[in-house]
């Protein structure tokens, strides 16, 4: 096996830092209306009033930046709760933060009357940090605190109650269930500038919590007595890891929805890359995890677009078999706006 030396870690993040590159290319460039590299520099340098600069600009752009903060935030989020639960299959959804900002969201449609996405990220960010108060609170209960045991069946027994309390609210609320639906699926559709704006500085400050941690979380991996013994504050580490990848699932579920396997998987992929060090591992999966989210998000977009041109392509040829010319003429003007709507 090749021994993971500093400059081949420094070469594995720059091959992710080039992959990384890549796929916001992709992102801004590939879509129902491809552009070329050419046309996506020009709009992004130059502006203007062309195609390729409204397309850009103000449809793909804003999903990139958002698919940019939400892939890393996950994906540093699911490094430290596997760190520091010592659960190779632990993701932000394990102490229940990923439900808090989904039951805070329902509760704003149902109550608040709250319908516009800006105005779903101050209620998702509130309640996944009650959720993970609410969890690290009754993991403390009783000897030894938070441990990673308790913390797991905390955050599965906290995880079961939002999950009802937002089943009732939804089930006694159609509206409430029509507009939820779409905002819980997870997805980077019909998000702005503005949602980016406010969810970064949180993921800033979540981002710098989880690696100040970085070294106590290689400690934990070795056991919390050799971590004492190696003097690390045990405790600490576990309250600022734990508010740091609370800080980062919550602002990323709250700007794009509750999005899975990104903070299961990635740290996975970083770890095979680099090795097991925490200073290490963070770095490149806030670089693997855009990758991953970025490149999904538009293979779905590729998928999701051929998808419906055929679909409208086999209407006009039905139509237009039966003698009905007109209508035929009209489901290729569909089929043209679909190609070129972005």
């Amino acid at each position: 096996m090749t021994p993971r030396t500093p400059g081949r870690r420094l070469a594995l993040r720059a091959v992710a830092l080039l992959a990384l590159l890549l796929a916001v290319l992709l992102s801004l460039a590939v879509g129902s209306r491809a552009f070329t590299p050419a046309e996506v520099l020009g709009a992004l340098v130059h502006g203007g009033d062309g195609d390729a600069a409204q397309v850009v600009r103000f449809l793909r752009l804003p999903r990139t930046e958002i698919g940019l903060l939400v892939g890393a935030a996950l994906a540093m989020a699911g490094t430290v709760l596997q760190g520091l639960t010592r659960n190779p299959i632990a993701d932000p959804g394990i102490l229940g933060v990923s439900q808090g900002a989904a039951a805070a969201v329902v509760v704003a449609i149902a109550f608040a009357g709250v319908h516009t996405l800006t105005g779903y990220v101050g209620f998702a960010l509130a309640g996944a940090g009650a959720a993970g108060v609410l969890v690290h609170a009754v993991a403390s209960r009783g000897r030894g605190g938070a441990t990673p045991v308790k913390l797991a069946l905390s955050g599965a027994a906290v995880n079961a109650l939002l999950v009802s309390v937002t089943m009732t609210i939804l089930t006694t609320r159609a509206a409430a269930l029509d507009e939820f639906r779409f905002w819980q699926v997870g997805s980077l559709t019909g998000r702005d500038a503005e949602v980016a704006a406010r969810v970064w500085p949180f993921l800033l400050a979540g981002a710098v919590l989880v690696l100040s941690v970085a070294r106590g979380l290689d400690a934990l991996a070795l056991g919390e007595d050799v971590a004492r013994g190696l003097g690390r504050k045990v405790g600490a580490v576990r309250v600022v890891g734990g508010l740091g990848a609370t800080v980062l699932t919550g602002a990323g579920v709250a700007a794009a929805g509750p999005i899975a396997f990104v903070g299961l998987a990635v740290p996975h992929l970083a770890r095979a890359a680099v090795g097991g060090g925490h200073r290490w591992v963070l770095p490149m999966t806030a670089l693997l995890g855009p990758v991953v989210v970025l490149v999904s998000d538009t293979l779905g977009r590729i998928v999701r677009d051929t998808a419906a041109a055929r679909r409208e392509v086999s209407g006009a040829g039905r139509a237009g078999g039966g003698g009905a010319p007109p209508a035929r003429g009209r489901a290729q003007r569909a089929a043209r706006r679909i190609r070129h709507s972005r």
